[in-house]
């Protein structure tokens, strides 16, 4: 049972998360506006499919005139990171009731994972103390989120801003990322395939060629240094 105590710790914990979805959140709604969806279909976007990257690189790809298949393709691929996520967090869930489990495991993120595990490592931490900490920063994305629409057709801010912010989620995604060897040939030849669909006049499916390739060439790289 969670007590008062209990809460306003999840709270506290989760507030520098919130505070940061508020920043992204807002231009995300703002380009979902974009595509046309209202502020009820954003809310439930964000409450049923709650990936950051991904309800980026919808409303992107969309306007870049990108296939229906390359779209889900894509963000089914940036979103695989969670199955490791929730997998990480299956020590942690022993003993915990089913549903409370699955709640946990459904509403992780990068920010979230983070804090939860620095928690549950240092002790005196619990998985529905984490999973508060899942949902307050949830509310607060699917709200910015929410924010976003009104702003948006309220006063029109430029797309171009807008979108910048899901490149800026991926530059704060690769530079967090340790500079192994194996990453920075992943970013290289990630950047080299998308750079070389453009060029050709393959602009659909460029993220995802180019994150395919960045990962098969990691995986080589990998393979062939582990053999010599």
């Amino acid at each position: 049972m969670l007590s008062g105590d209990h809460i306003r710790q999840s709270f506290s914990a989760a507030l520098p998360i919130m505070l940061g979805y508020v920043a992204i959140g807002i231009p995300c709604g703002i380009l979902c506006a974009s595509i046309g969806l209202d502020a009820l279909q954003v809310f439930l976007l964000s409450a049923l499919f709650y990936s950051g990257a991904g309800q980026f690189m919808i409303p992107n790809m969309w306007l870049a005139g990108s296939p229906l298949a390359s779209i889900i393709a894509s963000v089914s691929l940036v979103n695989t990171r969670q199955m490791l996520y929730s997998a990480a967090f299956a020590p942690a869930c022993k003993g915990v009731r089913k549903r409370l489990a699955f709640l946990f495991s459904a509403t992780v993120t990068d920010e979230s994972y983070g804090v939860n595990t620095a928690r549950l490592e240092a002790g005196d931490w619990s998985v529905g103390r984490a999973t508060l900490v899942n949902l307050f920063s949830q509310s607060s994305w699917a709200l910015s989120n929410v924010a976003g629409v009104l702003v948006g057709n309220a006063i029109g801010v430029p797309l171009a801003i807008a979108a910048f912010a899901m490149t800026s989620i991926f530059i704060c995604l690769l530079v967090t990322q340790r500079p192994t060897p194996a990453n920075l040939v992943a970013a290289a030849v990630a950047v080299l395939g998308v750079f070389a669909c453009k060029a050709v006049g393959l602009g659909g499916p460029a993220i995802l060629v180019g994150a395919l390739a960045g990962v098969a060439a990691a995986l080589a790289f990998t393979w062939a240094k582990e053999r010599g």
